[in-house]
């Protein structure tokens, strides 16, 4: 019985994860067709370089992805692991089918600022929902993993690299407008996916060194009814042994926190910091992570 519950379990999470899939690629090839192809703004990675082509050549973008995709799953896959190749090429099919079956969408805008703030907005936001699925749209990740392992870059500078180098051919090759338009393009992108993953109630996490730590956190539970937990510490230069009050609370409950330190002890040490995504009690849960 609790084998076939594991089972219908794993079942029900990778039947979420395709439909995740499906409607973050469906969002991000409605953004293309709708506001990047028809105002002439590229993209970056494969996906970039389809839209070039496109350009270039009238080649379809949807048959393009697909085909420039395969020689690289060829390559990486005994690089990268087997489910991040399996949901990397089911995004890159679900991809190549949703930009074919969304060329007939209405445009948008003809205003190329425009498009590119809410192309970057939507395509930002399908991303977000495809890796929060587990997905991928495979292209130059995997090129990345592979120049990571022999040569001393990381994978997010290789693929800052390969970017820069896809935006200055469109800079070369049609006119420098368009590369900084999709430079704009992929900054805002990048930072709707980031929210998409971590949401927007960013919390802040507050550690107090401090000779009182009973008493503040006693305040903090009784007040805010927040967990608070202690730390053994001991100053470097004095060598004296002192506790760590540390605990996570909302922006709204950061005044109240600060009030109780004063108030319990104006001599402690208080350091804050931004925390974009606390999971746990009291915060958000685990559905959906």
């Amino acid at each position: 019985m609790n084998l076939r519950r594991i089972r219908e379990y794993f079942t029900l999470q990778l039947l979420k994860h395709f439909v995740g899939i499906v409607i973050g690629t469906t969002i991000v090839s409605a953004s293309i067709n709708t506001l990047i192809i028809p105002n002439q703004i590229s993209d970056g990675g494969v996906t970039g370089i389809a839209i070039i082509l496109h350009y270039l050549f009238h080649w379809p973008v949807s048959w393009t992805v697909l085909l420039l995709n395969i020689p690289l799953f060829i390559i990486g896959h005994r690089l990268v692991g087997r489910s991040f190749l399996v949901f990397s090429m089911v995004g890159v099919g679900v991809l190549s089918a949703t930009l074919s079956l969304t060329t007939q969408l209405p445009v948008l805008t003809h205003d190329t600022l425009l498009a590119a703030i809410f192309g970057g907005v939507l395509s930002g936001i399908g991303m977000g929902i495809i890796f929060r699925s587990r997905g991928s749209l495979g292209g130059t990740d995997i090129l990345a993993v592979l120049f990571a392992r022999t040569t001393p870059l990381s994978v997010g500078q290789i693929l800052l690299g390969i970017d820069a180098v896809i935006f200055l051919g469109v800079a070369i090759l049609f006119r420098p407008e368009m590369a900084m338009y999709a430079m704009i393009y992929m900054f805002i992108a990048t930072r709707v996916v980031d929210l998409v993953q971590v949401g927007l109630s960013h919390s802040k996490s507050v550690m107090v060194v401090t000779t009182h730590p009973q008493s503040i956190a006693d305040e903090i539970m009784e007040k805010l009814d927040r967990g608070v937990t202690l730390f053994q510490a001991t100053g470097a230069f004095s060598g004296e042994a002192k506790q760590v009050v540390y605990c996570i609370v909302n922006r709204t409950e950061l005044s109240q926190v600060k009030e109780i330190v004063r108030d319990q002890d104006p001599l402690a040490f208080v350091a804050i910091s931004e925390v974009p995504e606390v999971v746990g009690e009291g915060f958000s849960s685990w559905k959906g992570h």
